[in-house]
């Protein structure tokens, strides 16, 4: 009897025909489940991609990638797709995270590490997750950052054309729970443990030495990764490395579903945290992070930081922190986020740079030497150390800030207040308008600017009123109509964005802002201090009336 030697994994070519909506997002390309479950979805969002980065960025073939993603369900699906993909594509080497798990930054520092080509990350952050939730893909350029607009851009428009793409024939899956390399079709595939990277990084950036004595102190903790990709992160280093307490990190597992959590760490969603964190035995410092692992949220006992002050604290205190201790070039933040930033930036002498939403735009100032530190109000921080928001990063810096100084986390927010003054702040969310209406409600809007400014609302003045607009300062790229600002005499905001992060309608952002000067009242509850900025924002905007909705879905 003869034995056939197994056949070969050949290059086929597969027709296909175009998918309305494949334009990503601030963050990549979002959809439900069931969209990217189509038959060639996926399939011809990643040859889009591949067609257009030779023109865009240099020749693909022979070079290294990154891949891996937040495990949310369908991620092992996606990434068994997108290797067979590359190596169809002429890809030289894919580094993919043990289990096709990496988190969003960590991700990002593997790139760079590594001088790959670029990297394709599945996630769709702090979206639900399982059968019934979401998923998402994005591509990071060289620097570990998410792709420009103009590369966005030429994906979208390849997409509306493309009629064929490229995969294997005769390919198994691989292992990706075993660490090591092997080929396919030619193509180098090296799985990586996930973390290892990432945990040699911030042992560089912050001292652990200081934070492994406050853990033996008796400092206690709470991190609650919300059943995302944080988890092996968190354990890894503080459980690990730190030597906190086992069960420390909760929800740690990283789960298809999250676990049933909406992992969004804000009072809406961290619940959970909020209680444990509540009480005169609760721990002395309460963290959370999101589905893949570039937000945070901060509380300390019965204490919640806004993520505007969270970054301005952390700028304010940098020097305390072996990583930032020769001081920062600047502060960058998006500009829905509050200006407490701004006024530690004066106060120190450095820059403060004002972008619009999503962390691609700060890329470009990180790269520049321009800035080190950067935030926006959704719960997103970083710094230089790689081009994406790192959420266990920003953990470790406050970790680290608390071993330093002594100090509660309560004690150091009112610190910061009593000098540079409070920004009282919220973000009101209407989710799932309809697209129509809520495109409406904006032109409504816009077609008012030219005659805010000077009107009075009870005590308030709208000072100035326009659409933000964007110049880089390093490529000298113009980006337009990224939010309505009205600006009120005395400095408070209302602001007003429509997000590119959901699946499903549109939701209408409002972010309100009021400053109380250092020897104000920082006491009072923050909707009532907030009220007459929240009854104006309805008023101008007539949100009730054309979005047919009653209240705000979420306030943060």
């Amino acid at each position: 009897m003869t034995s056939t030697a197994p056949t070969a994994p050949t290059v086929q070519i597969v027709s296909t025909r175009p998918f309305d909506g494949q334009r990503p997002g601030t963050s990549g390309l979002r959809k439900k489940v069931t969209v990217f479950q189509q038959l060639h979805y996926l399939e011809n969002f990643v040859q889009a991609l591949f067609d257009i980065l030779p023109e865009q960025v240099g020749p693909l073939a022979g070079q290294t990638l990154v891949v891996g993603g937040d495990g949310r369900f369908h991620n092992r699906v996606a990434v068994q797709t997108i290797l067979k993909m590359a190596a169809a594509g002429g890809v030289g080497r894919v580094m993919v995270g043990r289990g096709g798990l990496l988190s969003t930054p960590a991700a990002s520092a593997v790139i760079r590490k590594h001088g790959a080509y670029g990297g394709i990350i599945l996630s769709a952050s702090h979206n639900p997750g399982g059968p019934d939730g979401d998923f998402g893909i994005k591509y990071n350029i060289a620097n570990g950052g998410p792709a420009p607009e103009k590369i966005t851009e030429a994906i979208y428009a390849r997409t509306r054309d493309i009629t064929e793409y490229r995969t294997l024939a005769g390919a198994a899956d691989l292992d990706l729970d075993r660490l090591g390399t092997t080929t396919l079709a030619g193509m180098t595939v090296e799985v990586i443990d996930p973390v290892a990277d990432y945990a040699e990084l911030m042992q560089k950036l912050f001292d652990f030495d200081a934070m492994r004595a406050w853990f033996a102190r008796g400092g206690r903790m709470r991190m609650d990764s919300m059943g995302a990709i944080s988890g092996p992160y968190a354990r890894a280093v503080l459980e690990g490395l730190l030597g906190a307490p086992a069960g420390t990190v909760v929800n740690g597992e990283p789960l298809e579903d999250f676990g049933g959590h909406h992992p969004d760490p804000n009072p809406a969603h961290a619940t959970e945290l909020i209680a444990a964190m509540s009480g005169a035995g609760a721990p002395d410092f309460g963290a959370a992070s999101d589905g893949d692992a570039d937000r945070n949220m901060i509380l300390g006992r019965d204490f919640v930081v806004t993520p505007s002050d969270s970054l301005a604290l952390l700028a304010a205190h940098a020097t305390k922190v072996p990583g930032y201790r020769d001081g920062l070039a600047g502060i960058a933040r998006s500009m829905p986020t509050s200006q407490a930033a701004d006024v530690v930036a004066q106060a120190l002498g450095i820059p403060a740079w004002e972008t619009p939403t999503g962390w691609k735009f700060f890329g470009n100032l990180l790269d520049a030497g321009k800035a080190t530190l950067c935030g926006e109000e959704s719960y997103g921080t970083g710094s230089n150390h790689v081009r994406e928001k790192d959420g266990l990063w920003a953990i470790l810096f406050w970790l680290n800030l608390l071993a330093a100084t002594g100090e509660s986390v309560e004690s150091l927010v009112r610190a910061h207040w009593k000098r540079f003054g409070r920004h009282y702040y919220s973000r009101h969310d209407w989710e799932g308008i309809p697209t129509e209406r809520a495109d409406a409600l904006m032109a409504a809007l816009r077609e008012q600017l030219p005659t805010l400014a000077g009107r009075r609302f009870g005590a308030l003045e709208i000072a100035q009123a326009d659409d933000f607009s964007y110049t880089d300062p390093v490529d000298g790229s113009v980006s337009s109509r990224q939010g309505v600002r009205l600006i009120l005499a005395g400095g408070s905001r209302v602001v007003f964005r429509l997000s590119g992060t959901g699946t499903e309608g549109a939701t209408l952002r409002v972010y309100l802002e009021r400053f109380e000067p250092a020897d104000g009242d920082h006491d009072r509850p923050t909707q009532d201090a907030l009220a007459d900025l929240i009854a104006l924002a309805d008023t101008v905007a007539r949100i009730r009336e054309l979005s047919g909705q009653t209240a705000p879905t979420v306030i943060t």
